[in-house]
């Protein structure tokens, strides 16, 4: 049996399929279109999961919509009601395209799915749509390698719920409780990054990376203020302060009152109070994710938790969850967003609909996330022989040997290899990597590679068996979700004089002997590699621990700031071009940047891509 799960229409539209209840494929739009957090349609992450199981639109079995439109509509309006005659201006922005587009949804679906297939409107497959947080819970639970766990969804909002508790027990699911609209963790934490100058529904892993350079101060005025956050972690918030109900921002005056000045704009000069800021919400938002863990355990004893939705993708919150030794264990879904919601939807399907059994896995299901494309040998070569690329082929072994030496070496390498990742994180098939130990990789890799703000936290990607090494972490993290601590050993204690540093001044002080993945607070956000699912990733990290002794190398997403990660090797060639990166290993060839010819480079491609 085949089932093709859709997210579509708010951001991160994705596609994925099972096949006999196993997941074959799974993508986001964004990766093909090469347009970030793409909403539309996914038809072309459509296409890649059927040729990649090797089917026509007309075997699939059932197609599961990941959210319910008009249950969303009625909040809208509901909404709208309760606070007109205010909010009249958003209201008109909105109902135009609701009126045209998204009360028409299955309408819209079908007609964009008979075309990709094509098929008359009547030939489709049973089109089926699941909750927002059902299809969440079912990403999160489905896949883990848990037997029966809690489950616990936090995001902005989906049709009403912003906060959900389930049971999962074999192949059920059963809902607790929920928050609903407009109280919502996910979209406070959107409304502060609103407020220090990202963009929402982009920024908030810049918040999240921004507050370890400031300091809490705000915390009890969020409190106080803000959010009326209760012991069991249950929370309402004074929407007094907040426009996002009624207007076409986060915040109003009142809010901007409260912190001493109006939000930053977008790519001015970030201060202390932003950082201080950061810092505040930060900590309001480990604190209800840890009570909230509690009260979920108190309520089902319950040894595991598995986790989704946007906030899921907090990998500080995450490590602080999981060193409060609530559960023996926790799993987080690596496309814990919208685009998670996708294969939600097809799990929903195969489990409650068809009352399939599950298979529990002793990793988990997600194979290590790679669900994307892969290229093959002749392909690659087809593509560098088109631009007039200058490359090496190489066999296994020699090109393995070859990456670390040049890692070893300072030099920063293009790696694109395998499946492309599922979900926001580049896992060594689409990365850019380098060494961990150089004082001046973070910089060089922000500044002149990706091309974004200097702050910004690189991650490392540590042998499995050598975590416990370098890291407070004594299990697995494989999705890059769990922030944990440098161990003491590999630490450098700060002098008197670097203690007294305040905000950005702390970032050139080297904290440990692999300075470019440790974050100023002393923590990293870790990827542990496993030879099972990315076998010629963890022989590279092997051969550079061979070389130099360390297990551990920098590990950023294959893309500048703003770009969606590469997909295609034209992708990854492109990009490689257009940045200081020094190699590029795409399958078995390896180019140098000192070999390519050298094209005059044509700068208005920076204006391509939307800052984030």
């Amino acid at each position: 049996m085949n089932i093709l799960g859709i997210s579509a229409y708010y951001h991160d539209s994705a596609a994925a399929l099972l096949q006999d209840g196993a997941i074959v494929a799974a993508a986001q739009e964004e990766r093909f279109s090469r347009k970030k957090h793409d909403a539309r349609f996914p038809q072309h992450a459509i296409r890649y999961c059927l040729e990649e199981a090797g089917i026509a639109l007309a075997d699939v079995d059932d197609i599961v919509f990941y959210d319910k439109p008009l249950v969303k509509f009625e909040r809208l309006l509901e909404t709208y009601l309760s606070y007109a005659p205010r909010g009249i201006r958003s209201f008109l922005a909105a109902m135009p395209v609701w009126l045209k587009e998204k009360l028409y949804l299955k309408t819209t679906l079908k007609r964009e799915l008979a075309e990709l297939g094509g098929l008359k409107q009547t030939e489709l497959p049973k089109l089926l749509f699941s909750e927002h947080h059902q299809s969440h819970a079912a990403s999160a639970f489905y896949p883990s390698p848990f037997e029966e766990a809690a489950v616990l969804c936090l995001d902005g909002v989906g049709e009403w719920a912003t906060t959900t508790a389930w049971m999962g027990r074999g192949h059920r699911l059963e809902a607790l409780w929920e928050i609903d609209f407009p109280h919502s963790l996910g979209l406070l934490y959107s409304a502060f990054t609103y407020f220090t100058g990202f963009k929402v529904n982009s920024g908030e892993y810049k918040l999240m990376g921004l507050a370890p350079y400031g300091e809490p101060k705000y915390v009890d005025l969020i409190l106080d203020n803000l959010l009326d956050l209760k012991d069991d972690g249950t929370f309402r918030m004074d929407m007094r302060f907040f426009n996002y109900c009624t207007g076409l921002t986060m915040t109003n005056a009142r809010f901007d009152a409260l912190f001493g000045g109006p939000r930053r704009e977008s790519e001015s000069r970030i201060t202390q109070r932003e950082m201080d800021i950061a810092a505040s919400i930060q900590k309001v938002t480990e604190e209800v994710v840890v009570r909230l863990g509690r009260s979920i355990r108190k309520e089902t004893g319950a040894d595991y938790l598995c986790l989704a939705g946007g906030v899921a993708l907090n990998c500080v919150a995450n490590g602080e969850l999981l060193r409060a030794g609530i559960f023996k264990d926790i799993w987080i879904q690596p496309a814990a967003g919208d685009a998670g919601g996708a294969l939600g939807a097809a799990l929903v399907a195969w489990h409650s609909k068809h009352d399939q059994p599950r298979q529990v896995d002793s990793g988990d299901a997600m194979s290590g996330s790679y669900l994307g494309p892969a290229y093959d040998t002749e392909t690659i070569r087809r593509v560098l022989d088109a631009v007039g690329a200058v490359y090496q082929e190489l066999d296994d072994e020699t090109l393995v040997e070859r990456a670390a030496e040049v890692m070893a070496e300072e030099q920063v390498v293009g790696w694109h290899q395998g499946r492309m990742e599922f979900g926001p994180r580049a896992l060594g098939g689409r990365s850019i990597i380098g060494d961990p130990r150089s004082p001046k990789m973070q910089s060089v890799m922000n500044l002149k590679i990706k091309y974004r703000e200097s702050f910004r936290p690189f991650a490392p990607s540590v042998l499995n068996e050598r975590v416990g090494d370098y890291f407070e972490q004594d299990r697995p993290s494989p999705y890059m979700l769990i922030v944990a601590p440098v161990r003491e050993a590999q630490r450098i204690a700060m002098t008197d004089e670097q203690k007294q540093l305040f905000g950005i001044d702390k970032l050139n002080v080297p904290r440990s002997q692999l300075p470019a993945i440790t974050h100023v607070d002393y923590s990293a956000r870790i990827q542990t590699v496993h030879a099972e699912t990315n076998p010629r990733y963890h022989a590279l990290i092997k051969r550079f621990e061979a070389k130099t002794g360390c297990g551990v190398v920098i590990n950023t997403s294959f893309n500048v700031r703003g770009e969606p990660i590469v997909c295609t090797p034209e992708d990854a060639y492109r990009c490689f071009m257009r940045t200081e990166m020094d190699y590029l290993v795409i399958g078995n060839f390896l180019l140098a940047k000192s070999e390519q010819p050298m094209i005059e480079q044509d700068e208005s491609w920076k204006q391509e891509f939307e800052l984030d």
